[in-house]
């Protein structure tokens, strides 16, 4: 093998990029998991026998469950990748840890909370002293709770995406992936007056500057601005960020009866188990829906 660790990983993750069209963060994750691996081990990674490929176990001690499971499915990949094109004819990642990884639930967002977030905006785009970015935070939370966006698939919405006859748009999601997204006439109705503030040359619909080169706004002052929102709001900033409003439109999607299969579709998952995290309806729904769906209440007890 006259190859090194860092060649080696570098092929690795380009072979990941082409053939499975993963997310750049994900490559780089992946790229910090393996050369975290490989400094550890002397930059002998890719030629480690399984007694030594073990000591990473102690080397990651201290870290949470699901890290781990992260590093060691990193690994395990690369050393397929190393076997599956005869670099190595052994696979030495059957000694890696295994931990169970936990999905965590999101963080809730009531009805009350989400019409007091309108509200709040409403009044805003309404008052004598209504600002320009009083119509891009409309838009913006039209299109976060409307239509379950991503903060990335937000941020980089092209000017003209966004079209008033058309109930949807056509975005690259995650992995480059394109989905079909319904857009709500309220939401488009938002976009409509936000774009009516913005330079019609512009190449995004929240576009941003930097020495003189066209960008978009970035994920962490989408961030800031709901954050912000949800303090003059009067909710709990913490509560508070784009994906849970991502969540809030899934799950407020499902207890009001959307298909599960449906709502993959317009969250743009590609394994379902991913939707299924959005399927903590409350208490009462769950008992609605036993009470009233179930065969067994069309028949009386006698029968």
């Amino acid at each position: 093998m006259g190859q090194s660790d860092s060649e080696l990983i570098q092929i690795f993750l380009e072979m990941l990029s082409a053939e499975r069209g993963l997310a750049a963060n994900t490559i780089i994750a992946y790229d910090n998991d393996l050369q975290d691996a490989s400094s550890f081990l002397d930059q002998k990674l890719a030629i480690a026998k399984p007694e030594i490929l073990a000591n990473l176990s102690h080397h990651w001690r201290d870290l949470g469950d699901n890290s781990v499971a992260r590093k060691s499915s990193a690994l395990r990949q690369f050393f397929a990748f190393l076997e599956e094109e005869s670099i190595r004819f052994d696979n030495p990642s059957s000694v890696l840890p295994k931990p169970q990884k936990k999905r965590a639930l999101p963080k809730v967002l009531s009805l009350d909370e989400v019409d007091q977030l309108f509200e709040y905006v409403e009044n805003k785009i309404t008052s004598k002293n209504v600002h320009r970015h009083d119509y891009r935070l409309a838009a913006v939370l039209e299109l976060l709770y409307g239509s379950g966006l991503r903060a990335s698939e937000l941020a980089s919405i092209p000017y003209n995406a966004v079209m008033i006859d058309k109930p949807y748009i056509i975005l690259k999601g995650k992995g480059s992936k394109e989905r079909l997204i319904p857009i709500s006439d309220r939401a488009r109705h938002a976009v409509v007056k936000w774009r009516a503030c913005v330079s019609d040359k512009a190449l995004y619909l929240f576009p941003t500057s930097k020495s003189g080169v066209q960008g978009h706004i970035s994920r962490i002052r989408l961030y800031q601005i709901i954050k912000k929102l949800a303090s003059d709001a009067g909710i709990d900033p913490a509560k508070l960020s784009p994906h849970v409003l991502r969540h809030a439109f899934a799950t407020h999607l499902l207890a009001g009866g959307a298909n599960l299969r449906a709502l993959q579709t317009m969250l743009g998952h590609s394994d379902i188990s991913t939707t299924e995290i959005y399927t903590h309806v409350d208490a009462t729904q769950l008992i609605k829906l036993v009470n009233n769906r179930h065969p067994l209440t069309k028949q009386t007890l006698a029968r």
